[in-house]
């Protein structure tokens, strides 16, 4: 089964696996469109990390959508729901994200505990809306109509790492490519290797 079907089949709530699938289609006559389901799924090269990531996160997302009350459906699905969804995956965070009447608010190496928030990190919540984003589209999403690329979901974005750079005192700065430095020589090498005339 190709990830977009595997997709699919979560957002239309499928509880078939795969495997449940391909135990049900190979039966004993070796004959059929099983044969060829078995051989094509064979065939399929290991997902990369990233590919594995990003199914689990279209999965957990398409449960989230599921589990509200009522369901919503992934067409009916818009950036209030992602919103929501990035606010309800801040409980499991690790981060701690210090409140502004907490001592330790903009202090980068706190000396001490506190009863400050655990949240999600900036970052991650960035790589997981670049996966959400790429999997609604090869799960046959229009581009134009993304949630996970609209403008709201940006500035939110921008307020959560502006928030958390303050709450410990670094200011974010976008890192810069690396370039290879261009070696100058020492003063005394460039008296020693080149004698002047």
């Amino acid at each position: 089964m190709s990830s977009s079907n595997k997709g699919k089949d979560v957002a239309e709530g499928s509880s078939r696996s795969s495997s449940a699938s391909v135990a049900g289609a190979g039966g004993g006559s070796g004959s059929g469109s099983g044969d060829l389901h078995n051989h094509q799924q064979q065939q399929a090269p290991p997902l990369s990390r990233y590919e594995s990531q990003k199914r689990r996160d279209w999965n957990t997302f398409g449960q989230y959508l599921r589990n509200q009350r009522p369901p919503v459906a992934l067409s009916q699905c818009n950036s209030n729901h992602v919103l929501d969804f990035l606010r309800y995956l801040d409980q499991f965070g690790k981060t701690k994200v210090h409140l502004q009447g907490c001592v330790f608010f903009g202090q980068p190496e706190p000396p001490g505990p506190c009863t400050c928030p655990l949240r999600q990190a900036w970052g991650s919540l960035d790589a997981l809306i670049g996966r959400l984003r790429a999997a609604f589209e090869e799960n046959g999403g229009l581009p134009e109509a993304n949630p996970f690329a609209s403008g709201t979901i940006r500035v939110y974005l921008r307020d959560v790492r502006d928030s958390q750079a303050k709450a410990r005192g670094i200011p974010y700065k976008k890192k810069k490519k690396k370039r290879n430095p261009i070696l100058k020589p020492s003063n005394h090498d460039d008296n020693s290797n080149f004698p002047m005339q």
